[in-house]
C-alpha cells in the first residue's frame, strides 16, 4: 500500500508541476475514439485545493490551444484489450494535438470508461471537542467513515464528501467554523478494477507521457453536460459511448452514484452488419447517416445504396430501406435504455427531488432517441452538449466530446482535493476509510 501512496503522490505533484509550467494534456481514451485536448493555463488564477465549493471552484483560467481525435484501436468495453494498438492510437492523437498547439505535451490527465465501477455511500460521525468545526475535525470525520470490503483488486478512483451536518443542521457544503457538538459526513466512493487502471497507466507511460491523474468518464461527462442547476438540484447523465453507456447521478454539485451498462454504439453497428449483411464500415455509415429509432411510412420508400467491393455487381449495387436500418437498431437501443432504467432504479433515482435526465455522448445523437428515452426512463429528458470552454473548436463541441471537456474542468480543479487536510494519527477501526482516504488525498 505504501508504494500505491507514493505513486499517487507523484501523480499529484506532476499535475501541480504541469499547471505551473502552463501546459497539460487531456486524454479521453474511449472504445470508438481517442481525443486529446492541450490546455494552456495563463497563471492568472490562484490554485488552492480548498478554495471554495462549487463545480468551477478554484478553477485556474485555461484555454484550449490544440485538439485532435482519432479512431480508437485495441479497446473493448472501455478497457485496453491490445496494448500495442492502443499505444499507436494515443501516440497519433497526441502528436496531432501537439502540432496544432505548437507545444510539447509531457503530462496528461486521462479518463477511464470501463473498469466495472462500483459506488458506495459511506457515513462518519465525530464529537467536536472545541465546539467549532476545524479543518482537523473534517479530516477526522472523513477518516471515521465506515468502509466495506471493496474486494480484491479494487482501487478507489473518486472519494468525495457529498454532505456535512453539524448537530441537526444538514445539507452543509462547507461546515468549517460552524458551532456545534457533533459533526457528521456522508461520502461517495467510486471503486474500479485495479487491472484496468494499471493497463491504462502502463500504456500512457509507454507513449513517453507522464500520467498526472485519472478520472471516471461518467463523472467527467456529467460535469460537462449538466448545467449548474441540474448538478445542484439533482440529475442523471447518460453517456452513450461506443463500448458502454455510462450512468452518473449528481446532486448538490457532487456525483453520488456511477455505473456503466456494458452495451454501447459498437454493438448497434455489429447488429446492422449482421442483420443487413454488410461490412462494419458500411454498417457504421448506415448508423451515422441513415439511422434512427422511429420508422414512418416514408422510410419504407427511402432506399439506401449499400455499396461494396466484393466484385459481384448485384451484391455491390444492393440497396436497403431506411426502415430496415431502423428495424435493426431499435431493439438494441431499447435494450440499452432498459438496462439504464434498471441501474437508475437500483441507485434510488426516483427518490431524488428532481427527475431530470440528460443524454450525451456520441450515441445520444441518434434521431428519435429522446422520444424513446422519455417513454422508458421518464418524461424530463433533454440532449446535453458539453459546456463551452475557451478556445475549443466547433467540431469538438458535440456530445461525443463531453468526457473530454469534463476532464478539462477536472484538470483545473479536482473536487477530490477540496478537503485535502492532514489525517489525524489516531487509530480507527479496520473498516474505516482512513486508508482509502489517504489514497485519494495523495491523489493527482
Amino acid at each position: 500500500m505504501a508504494a500505491l501512496y507514493q505513486t499517487q503522490r507523484a501523480m499529484r505533484n506532476m499535475r501541480r508541476a504541469a499547471l505551473q509550467r502552463g501546459v497539460i494534456g487531456i486524454l479521453d481514451v474511449g472504445t470508438s475514439k481517442i481525443s486529446c485536448l492541450v490546455l494552456n493555463f495563463d497563471g492568472t488564477g490562484t490554485f488552492r485545493e480548498t478554495d471554495g465549493v462549487g463545480p468551477m471552484a478554484g478553477q485556474v483560467n485555461f484555454r484550449v490551444i490544440g485538439a485532435a481525435s482519432t479512431r480508437s484501436r485495441g479497446m473493448r468495453h472501455g478497457e485496453i484489450e491490445t496494448m500495442g494498438e492502443t499505444e499507436k492510437a494515443i501516440r497519433t492523437v497526441v502528436q496531432q494535438a501537439q502540432k496544432i498547439a505548437g507545444v510539447r505535451v509531457d503530462h496528461v490527465i486521462a479518463c477511464l470508461s470501463g473498469g466495472r465501477p462500483a459506488s458506495y455511500g459511506l457515513a462518519g460521525e465525530i464529537a467536536l471537542p472545541s465546539g467549532k468545526v476545524t479543518e482537523q475535525d473534517i479530516a477526522a470525520v472523513l477518516a471515521a467513515c465506515d468502509a466495506p470490503d471493496f474486494g480484491r483488486g479494487r482501487e478507489v478512483l473518486h472519494a468525495q464528501p457529498v454532505n456535512f451536518a453539524v448537530d441537526n443542521r444538514s445539507n452543509l457544503a462547507d461546515p468549517r467554523d460552524h458551532s456545534g457538538n457533533k459533526l457528521a459526513c456522508d461520502m461517495h466512493v467510486l471503486t474500479v478494477d485495479g487491472d484496468a487502471v494499471g493497463n491504462l497507466v502502463q500504456c500512457i507511460r509507454r507513449c513517453d507521457l507522464e500520467l498526472a491523474g485519472i478520472a471516471s468518464a461518467s463523472y467527467a461527462a456529467g460535469r460537462a453536460a449538466l448545467v449548474e442547476d441540474e448538478q445542484e438540484l439533482g440529475a442523471a447523465c447518460i453517456d452513450f459511448g461506443g463500448g458502454g453507456t455510462g450512468v452518473s447521478i449528481f446532486i448538490k454539485k457532487h456525483m453520488i452514484f456511477s455505473d456503466v451498462v456494458r452495451i454501447g454504439g459498437n454493438l448497434v453497428t455489429q447488429d446492422i452488419a449482421q442483420g443487413l449483411r454488410v461490412s462494419l464500415p458500411v454498417a457504421e455509415r448506415l448508423k451515422t447517416l441513415n439511422g434512427g429509432i422511429e420508422a414512418t411510412g416514408r422510410d419504407d420508400r427511402d432506399m439506401i445504396e449499400v455499396g461494396g467491393d466484393t466484385g459481384d455487381w448485384e451484391s455491390d449495387r444492393r440497396t436497403v430501406s431506411r426502415a430496415d436500418v431502423i428495424g435493426v437498431m431499435r431493439p438494441r437501443v431499447e435494450e440499452i435504455l432498459e438496462n439504464v432504467r434498471e441501474v437508475l432504479d437500483a441507485a434510488g433515482f426516483d427518490y431524488l427531488p428532481s427527475q431530470q435526465i440528460v443524454l450525451t455522448g456520441g450515441g445520444s445523437q441518434i434521431p428519435g432517441l429522446d422520444g424513446l428515452a422519455a417513454r422508458i426512463l421518464g418524461p424530463t429528458i433533454r440532449c446535453g452538449r458539453p459546456l463551452r470552454i475557451d478556445g475549443l473548436a466547433h467540431q469538438f463541441t458535440d456530445p461525443s466530446f463531453s468526457s473530454a471537456v469534463g476532464l478539462a474542468l477536472f484538470a483545473a480543479h479536482p473536487q477530490d482535493e477540496w478537503w485535502d487536510f492532514e489525517i489525524p494519527a489516531d487509530s480507527y477501526s479496520a473498516r474505516s476509510l482512513r486508508r482509502a482516504y489517504r489514497w485519494f488525498r495523495n491523489n493527482w
